[in-house]
């Protein structure tokens, strides 16, 4: 097939021999299985801001740190330049949290490079060496396996916060089934753990997801409160990736209740922000 221009900037620097088809077309990026030096690759090729369907909220982006003072003010600003490193960091995020999460062990794709705003990385297969589906493309699950994926990726989810590492929107329409279980994807919109006030709120929506879908095909995950049981141990300096999870959360007598809090304050803002959609 014919290379897209940032691919056939990639094959003209040797990173890549050639292009085997296209694999998915998303909202931010398009991703294209390539071959190089013998091996077959994912190349995620990230689309110019103006193409992009995706908004990058404040709630992603706030408290990420920028190269320098003068970056900072131009974002802030809004210029051209600004702009343009606004995107230079929004994909660098996931090429920086592929690494850090890697090195912790979580299951992430392995990646290889990033040049010209296109990301180099392991291609995810599944039994038969095809690339591996999404969950979303899955017809259904037994109840065991729902079970088993939904620990397995439980475990993913207490790994990346050990790490520092929240997701920010896992569903299962970013979730790879490989040969040897789920793989996560798509993390340019991840968030620091510490240094985000939404991080609460976007962890036990990450873990939410995961319970409202594998409940479908496992009806007795649903009443479980892993979310609030999570983020109490992450916030108390308890949470390991060994920690044993019981599903269970009692909030302390007199304390606040972190998970309605939260719902109001989520509500309160949706409500906000259709009423400015009316008023426009």
């Amino acid at each position: 097939m014919k290379a897209p221009a940032r691919l056939q900037n990639l094959i003209a620097e040797g990173l890549i021999d050639d292009v085997v088809r296209q694999l998915k077309s998303g909202k931010e990026a398009d991703v294209f299985v390539v071959r190089s030096g013998g091996e077959t690759l994912a190349a995620k090729v990230y689309k110019e801001a103006q193409q992009r369907s995706f908004r990058q909220a404040v709630d992603y982006t706030e408290n990420r740190k920028v190269r320098n003072s003068r970056q900072a003010r131009a974002m802030a600003k809004g210029t051209r330049f600004g702009r343009e490193q606004q995107e230079a960091a929004w994909q660098s995020a996931e090429v920086d949290a592929l690494h850090r999460l890697a090195a912790a062990g979580v299951r992430v794709p392995r990646p290889i490079n990033f040049y010209d705003g296109v990301l180099l990385m392991e291609l995810v297969a599944d039994a038969d060496g095809h690339a591996a589906p999404r969950l979303n493309d899955l017809p259904s699950f037994s109840m065991a396996d729902a079970l088993q994926h939904h620990a397995t990726l439980l475990d993913e989810v207490v790994r990346m916060l050990c790490a520092g590492v929240i997701h920010g929107d896992l569903s299962e329409f970013n979730i790879l089934l490989a040969a040897d279980g789920p793989v996560i994807i798509d993390l340019p919109q991840a968030v620091d753990a510490a240094g985000n006030n939404h991080a609460p709120r976007m962890l036990m929506r990450d873990v939410d997801n995961l319970r409202n879908f594998f409940g479908r095909h496992a009806p007795s995950l649903l009443p479980t409160q892993y979310g609030p049981e999570i983020w109490s141990l992450f916030a108390s300096g308890l949470l390991t990736p060994e920690t044993v999870l019981t599903g269970r959360y009692e909030p302390r007598r007199g304390a606040v209740d972190l998970t309605a809090v939260l719902r109001e304050i989520e509500d309160a803002r949706l409500e906000e922000q259709a009423r400015l959609l009316r008023m426009a």
